[in-house]
C-alpha cells in the first residue's frame, strides 16, 4: 500500500487533477474534505471525458465519482485481488474506520515484479535500427502485415507546439470508438493508453506525430508515430519516473514519466521501436468481444 497519497479538495478543477496525475504518474486522485475523509475520486477516464466535453476547467465536485469502492487496512491480499477481479479498477483507496484516507493500493503493489514485463514486446539495439530502416515502417510491428495508413479508420495529427492540447486526439478517438459501438471497457482502455502515447509526443518528441487506428471484428490496433528525438534506451524508458521533459513542461504538471507502464497495462499487446533522431513508433493491440459474440479473444478486463 502506498501511504500518504496525493489528494485534492473538491473545489480544485479537473485541470488541476490532470496536472497532478501527470506529475505523480498516477491514474486517479482521491478527493477529500477538510477533515481528510474521502468524498470522491477522479480518474484518467474522467479527465479524457472532460477534454472531450470541453469542461476541463470545471470544479472537481461537479464531475467526480462519489460512490467509491474502497478497502480497509485489515483486508488481506486475497480480498484485494477479489476486488480487482470484481470491479476491474487499477487502484483502490484504503480507508480507516472513520472513512479517512490512509493509503492507496494498486495491482503493482501486490504483483510488483511478476507483471513487470507482462504483455510487452519491445525492440532495441540492432533490431530497432533494422525495423526503422525497413518496410516495417509500413507494416504492423505486432503482426507484420502491411499497414495502409491512408486507409486507417481513424487518424489524428498531433500538435506538439502546445502542451495544453495533449489528450485532444485521445478524446476524439474515444468519441469515434464509442460511435462505432465498441464495448465501453475496451474504449476506456484504448483512450487511456492513447492519451499516454499522445502526451509523450507532445512533451518528449519535439516533433509532430500521428495517431492511427485500425478496426477489425475482434480487435483494435492503435499506432502512434512521431519523427522527433527518439528514445535512446527503451528499457530505461519503461522504468517508472523516467522522463526527458524540460523544466517548463514539468512546471505545468506534465512529464514526470513517459507513461509506458500504463500503456502496457491497458493494452493486450504492445511494441515500441525507436532510434535517436528518427522518432518513436508505438503500436498497441486491444482485443474485445461484442455483445452476443463468442469465440473471439476478450480484452483485458482488469486494468
Amino acid at each position: 500500500m502506498s501511504q500518504d497519497p496525493q489528494t485534492l479538495t473538491p473545489e480544485k478543477t479537473l485541470w488541476h487533477a490532470k496536472e497532478i496525475m501527470r506529475l505523480r504518474k498516477i491514474s486517479g486522485v482521491p478527493i477529500v474534505d477538510e477533515g481528510g475523509k474521502l468524498i470522491g475520486i477522479v480518474s484518467i477516464e474522467d479527465i479524457i471525458i472532460a477534454l472531450e466535453g470541453g469542461y476541463i476547467r470545471d470544479p472537481i465536485k461537479e464531475h467526480m465519482t462519489r460512490n467509491v469502492v474502497y478497502l480497509q487496512p485489515h483486508d488481506n491480499v486475497e480480498t484485494a485481488m477479489e476486488y480487482f477481479e470484481r470491479y476491474g479498477f487499477g487502484r483502490f483507496p484504503v480507508l480507516d474506520r472513520e472513512k479517512k484516507l490512509v493509503g492507496v493500493v494498486t495491482k503493482e503493489d501486490i504483483l510488483r515484479g511478476i507483471l513487470k514485463w507482462f504483455s510487452t514486446v519491445y525492440t532495441h539495439d540492432e533490431r530497432r535500427n533494422n525495423v526503422l530502416e525497413s518496410d516495417y515502417y509500413y507494416r504492423s510491428l505486432i503482426t507484420g502485415e502491411p499497414l495502409d495508413k491512408k486507409g486507417a479508420d481513424f487518424a489524428f495529427e498531433i500538435d506538439y507546439t502546445d502542451v495544453n492540447l495533449a489528450g485532444v486526439g485521445a478524446a476524439k478517438l474515444k468519441s469515434f470508438l464509442t460511435e462505432k459501438g465498441l464495448p465501453s471497457d475496451t474504449v476506456r482502455r484504448i483512450s487511456i493508453a492513447t492519451y499516454e502515447a499522445e502526451t509523450n509526443v507532445v512533451i518528449h518528441s519535439g516533433s509532430c506525430g500521428v495517431i492511427y487506428c485500425f478496426l477489425s471484428d475482434s480487435s483494435v490496433k492503435v499506432r502512434v508515430e512521431d519523427y522527433g528525438k527518439g528514445i535512446e534506451d527503451v528499457e530505461l524508458a519503461m522504468q517508472e519516473g523516467y522522463s526527458t521533459a524540460p523544466d517548463h513542461v514539468r512546471e505545468l504538471g506534465f512529464g514526470a514519466g513517459m507513461g509506458l507502464a500504463n500503456m502496457k497495462r491497458f493494452s493486450d499487446k504492445m511494441m515500441i521501436v525507436s532510434e535517436v533522431g528518427k522518432g518513436v513508433i508505438v503500436e498497441m493491440l486491444f482485443y474485445f468481444e461484442r455483445s452476443g459474440d463468442s469465440g473471439n479473444p476478450k480484452g483485458n478486463q482488469n486494468p
